[in-house]
């Protein structure tokens, strides 16, 4: 069985706070950045409207870690 880890969990909670901010700050772009960003305003509301606990359909390109 595995063992409880409290660092693990705040680890996993400070992960789910950060995905709710940023769908959320997703929802409230204007149509000129989401382009910017390569995104259509239908691809934003489906990713904002994910629950926070579901990972992202968008792919992360080469230069980002995770």
């Amino acid at each position: 069985m595995p063992r409880f880890r409290l660092t693990q969990l705040r680890y996993q909670l400070q992960h789910y706070q950060q995905c709710r901010r940023s769908r959320r700050q997703l929802l409230a772009l204007d149509d000129r950045l989401l382009e910017d960003i390569g995104i259509t305003r239908a691809q934003a509301r489906k990713e904002g409207h994910k629950p926070f606990w579901q990972q992202t359909s968008f792919k992360r390109g080469p230069d980002e870690n995770r």
